[in-house]
């Protein structure tokens, strides 16, 4: 929608409407030409209203929600306001003929302004039944991506899970591991504290022998004679 275009038909039947506001109470005062020319005046103005009312219907149709709907509003008031109008001149006496032709002209501009304020109406409903449905429409759409990512997030958390798994296996094996291998090396250990021992114990008997052997040999070299 152009706003351009809108604020000018906008702008446009405000001033169609305030020449036609008073011409009513003008009618009703003026008699024969005068008042068969405020007539003729009210009725084109009144079908230039009714085709700048047109206009702005069609540029309301392109609107976002957010501004239709409160003019949609203002249409209505604005139809009902010309319909008002187009009845107040209607009662007036217009004489000279124009009474039936009034009438009739009059009350299809009624019949029809009634009937474009019921259709406007419909309009908005479809309007915001076509938008809610959009909205609902989407909003499904935002819970089936959520879902998506949810429905991912929690394969890829499964995965993450099961290679710690993995890892957590593989570190438990490397601890069986090194368990046997710490007793294997204890077992080692204590083979080698033995021989350790035991090499010392024969170190110290070989000592002892030594020793003795000294003993007897200066024991007979230097006390036995």
């Amino acid at each position: 929608m152009s706003s351009e275009d809108f604020e000018k038909l906008h702008e446009m039947y405000k001033h169609i409407y305030n020449d036609l506001k008073s011409m009513p109470e003008i009618a009703a005062k003026c008699r024969g030409e005068e008042k068969k020319r405020v007539v003729r005046e009210f009725d084109e103005k009144s079908g230039e209203a009714e085709e700048v009312l047109k206009g702005m219907d069609e540029e309301l149709l392109l609107a976002p929600s957010s501004f239709r709907n409160p003019m949609s509003t203002t249409m209505r008031m604005y139809r009902r306001d010309l319909g008002k109008l187009q009845r107040d001149m209607k009662s007036t006496d217009l004489g000279l003929g124009f009474g039936a032709r009034g009438e009739s002209k009059y009350g299809a501009y009624t019949a029809e302004n009634e009937h474009s304020t019921q259709l406007q109406s419909q309009r908005a409903l479809i309007l915001q039944g076509t938008e809610s449905l959009s909205r609902a429409t989407q909003s499904i759409e935002r819970s089936h991506r959520i879902a998506a990512e949810t429905d991912q997030i929690g394969t890829d958390i499964i995965e993450e899970l099961g290679e710690q798994r993995e890892q957590l296996d593989r570190t438990r094996d490397r601890l069986i591991h090194t368990g046997e291998n710490l007793s294997r090396s204890r077992r080692i250990l204590r083979s080698m504290s033995r021989r350790l021992m035991t090499n010392k114990l024969l170190l110290s008997v070989i000592i002892l022998m030594e020793l003795a052997i000294l003993g007897a040999v200066v024991y007979l070299k230097f006390f036995r004679k």
